[in-house]
């Protein structure tokens, strides 16, 4: 391969996030059939198709001949863009070198945790049926609620004890309304509708004790949150229509499970040493490690893991 090529398959690795799908061709001794569409004088392999159609699942045959249509297009599209950077000498630019290289590392630790999540057994039975008997609000008294919401952003001199007491006092969230603005706090009014599902789990236990037009106060993430519950509609999922959905969260947190404790004991076995402006955070706890939650990706989230991505 010329060291253009390289610079090409590199760069289209960037751009695409995809695993350096177009090294090592070899032109000249690559089979006809091989090829999609040729673009100038560079090609577009059926492998690279296939590997960006991978990631598209669940299509019908119909929906398949689209798909595979309009991420060819796209993919034309890309080639032609590379090309032009290339003749532009775009890959020696520092600042796309240094997005290549990110997005290598990215694509190789990704890869590298993927591959470990393979090791994670699925639930058994019995941790799906746990699981079931232990969230009743999610599956067996699930409700469809409508609330009512008041977003609170954090202000000096505005504290929980105060909102938690005017909360009590207030009969209605007219009433905690009329409150705000007397003591001119700014709040967002919002109206929705979720399902047990879509709400985290942190939360859902506590919005199930609730009767219709009671009031409950939790912390957001740049201030509060006031819900009221306008209605709620049961709408319960029996223990069979709810397993793919328990497996696939149970499978999730194995998972994640398994990546945090890969990252820690690569983080006690390697030798970490800050410097300079750093070496003052040696002595602090270190935050959470970034890359274990990736491991916890989803082939296609479940409705479950839609509510409890939020914990995450």
């Amino acid at each position: 391969m010329t060291a253009l090529r390289r610079h090409r398959a590199t760069l289209l690795a960037a751009v695409a996030a995809v695993a350096l799908a177009a090294c090592g061709r070899d032109d000249a001794s690559r089979p006809a059939s091989q090829v999609a569409v040729k673009v100038n004088k560079e090609e577009i392999t059926v492998h690279q198709l296939n590997n960006q159609l991978a990631q598209l699942r669940n299509l019908s045959a119909d929906q398949q001949k689209q798909a595979t249509r309009q991420v060819l297009e796209r993919m034309i599209d890309q080639e032609l863009l590379v090309q032009k950077a290339l003749e532009r000498k775009l890959d020696r630019d520092p600042r796309t070198m240094q997005a290549i290289e990110s997005s290598r590392r990215q694509i190789l630790a990704q890869a590298y945790l993927e591959q470990l999540a393979q090791q994670a057994g699925r639930p058994t039975p019995e941790e799906v049926k746990r699981f079931y008997a232990e969230r009743p609000e999610l599956f067996a008294e699930r409700r469809i609620y409508r609330l009512q919401e008041l977003a609170i952003p954090a202000r000096e001199g505005l504290t929980v004890q105060a909102l938690e007491e005017t909360v009590k006092r207030a009969k209605t969230l007219n009433d905690v309304v009329a409150w705000l603005k007397e003591k001119e706090i700014p709040f967002n009014a919002n109206q929705t509708v979720k399902a047990a599902e879509q709400l985290p789990l942190e939360v859902l236990p506590r919005l199930a004790q609730l009767g219709v037009g009671q009031v409950m106060l939790m912390p957001a993430q740049q201030g509060f949150l006031l819900v009221q519950v306008a209605a709620a509609e049961r709408q319960p999922l029996d223990e069979k229509q709810a397993q793919p959905y328990i497996e696939q969260f149970l499978a999730n947190q194995k998972r994640l499970a398994l990546a945090q404790s890969e990252v820690k004991q690569l983080r006690d076995g390697a030798k970490i040493e800050y410097v300079g402006d750093f070496a003052s955070a040696a002595g602090a706890s270190p935050p959470a490690p970034a890359a274990a939650p990736a491991a916890a990706k989803a082939e296609g989230k479940s409705v479950i893991d839609k509510g409890i991505s939020g914990l995450r």
